[in-house]
């Protein structure tokens, strides 16, 4: 596909040729085929907020660091190197073949993530993400690489996010339009069964598929762990958990969903490998609670189209909420004792 590299990875057709022309035509309309200063002004938008995140967050002395994937994670490690900062002891841990490729050539030192010493955490992510909502959920997977995101986002002690304004949307699912699911390719068509039965379809009908290669290669994508991506739309934006605090309602039948419900939803289904909604306790707060966590970030950065910066810091959520999430420590419940 000839064009702008950064958008031709959005441009995925579905199954048939009108769903491919549709769905083709929704991700224009949200400006991911932009005009030459639009694309300028989101490149400049992209390079202020790596740079503040940066300026704010990239600790001291670190020992390893985590590097995301997509377009704005350039700026970022740009903007380590120039930060006049001593980086030849440290460690950057990538998710996935790009963003290890982009710390070899900015001369920096990769180190996979199976290679971290047992125990050893990491001491600070960077990632972008695909949308963003006000309690800083995150739809991630655009670029295929959301199981190793998560790997590394669970592993850090701090997340980061860094996106454009685009990105800053006040529900997940406003304008990027489905769920990228990592599945094991025998079980594709099981998941997209199940999904179809939790009410994934867009308001125009479009149903879960598996995304297809560009039109120069045609077939599924295949991830780094060479499994499939399944994209899963559903009719309307995703509740958040202020949302049900407010008396909302789900109703999974016709597809309304509350984040974290939906997250582990998916997540029960045999043969995913991983969803791309990162949600729940941050890094700190899963610290603190001795529970499972990591996925939602600490803070935001948003390049915004006026050159400023946004800076949206995470809600804490509830101690009786945290609490519900699997323990770091396996423990048998006391009723299977009796």
């Amino acid at each position: 596909m000839k064009g702008n590299p950064q958008v031709s990875k959005y441009l995925r057709p579905v199954p048939s040729a009108a769903g491919a022309s549709s769905f083709r035509s929704r991700l224009q309309s949200y400006n991911f085929c932009p005009s030459r200063s639009m694309s300028l002004d989101i490149e400049a938008s992209k390079r202020a907020a790596a740079k503040e995140a940066v300026a704010n967050h990239f600790p001291e002395n670190p020992r390893f660091v985590g590097i995301g994937s997509g377009t704005t994670i350039v700026y970022v490690v740009q903007a380590i190197k120039e930060s006049g900062r001593d980086l030849s002891r440290i460690g950057f841990v990538p998710t996935g073949y790009q963003s290890k490729q982009l710390i070899i050539n900015a001369g920096l030192l990769p180190i996979e993530f199976d290679a971290l010493p047992d125990g050893a955490m990491i001491d600070i992510a960077f990632d972008g993400a695909d949308e963003v909502d006000d309690e800083l959920n995150c739809i991630k997977g655009g670029g295929a690489c959301l199981y190793q995101e998560k790997l590394v986002a669970m592993r850090a002690n701090v997340f980061i996010c860094v996106a454009d304004y685009r990105k800053l949307q006040s529900r997940l699912l406003t304008k990027w339009p489905t769920i990228p699911i990592e599945v094991e390719p025998k079980a594709a068509r099981q998941v997209m069964a199940r999904l179809r039965l939790m009410g994934s379809c867009s308001a125009a009908g479009v149903g879960p598929f598996i995304r297809e290669g560009v039109i120069t290669k045609a077939g599924p994508i295949k991830t780094d762990q060479d499994f499939f991506i399944v994209d899963a739309p559903f009719p309307q934006p995703l509740l958040t958990s202020a949302d049900l605090l407010e008396g909302k309602t789900q109703d999974p039948h016709k597809g309304i969903w509350e984040v974290e419900e939906l997250s582990q939803a998916i997540n029960d289904i045999n043969g995913v490998l991983a969803v791309g909604l990162f949600c729940g306790p941050t890094g700190p707060e899963a610290k603190a609670a001795s529970v499972i966590g990591g996925q939602r970030p600490v803070a935001c950065y948003f390049g915004m189209a006026d050159g400023s910066v946004q800076i949206r810091r995470a809600r804490q959520k509830r101690d009786s909420i945290v609490a519900r999430y699997p323990p770091l420590e396996p423990s048998i419940s006391k009723e299977r004792t009796h």
